[in-house]
């Protein structure tokens, strides 16, 4: 799947990144603790999370992850956009919250990642 589909599908707003709209995504994760998002080893995958902090783009960065949205409106600060931006990682935010955006997207033929 495509970041762009993804966006469509979420109604979300991308943040930063939109140059990389055509990336493509072959698995989701979703979650809020990023101890639980290293489990997943996944390149080339989206981050669904209700987190909003320095750590959510650099636990993407270390798993490789093309894309990230933020869930039940969140919004990240200048300071996590430019972090993103610097290691070339799609921000997008959804009012959906985070259970309907996976059953959105798992919906369209997005599968999880597989645990180590």
């Amino acid at each position: 799947m495509k970041v762009r589909e993804i966006q469509d599908v979420l109604s979300a707003r991308i943040i930063c990144g939109e140059e990389f709209s055509d990336r493509e995504v072959f698995s989701a994760c979703g979650s809020d603790m990023m101890s639980d998002v290293l489990a997943y080893v996944k390149e080339q995958a989206v981050l669904l999370s209700g987190l909003v902090n320095p750590q959510v783009v650099r636990t993407a960065e270390m798993m490789d992850m093309q894309c990230i949205v933020f869930v039940r409106g969140k919004q990240p600060d200048d300071s996590i956009v430019s972090l993103a931006r610097e290691r070339d990682i799609v921000l997008m935010t959804t009012d959906l919250p985070m259970f309907a955006s996976c059953g959105m997207l798992y919906e369209k033929g997005l599968r999880g990642g597989a645990i180590r």
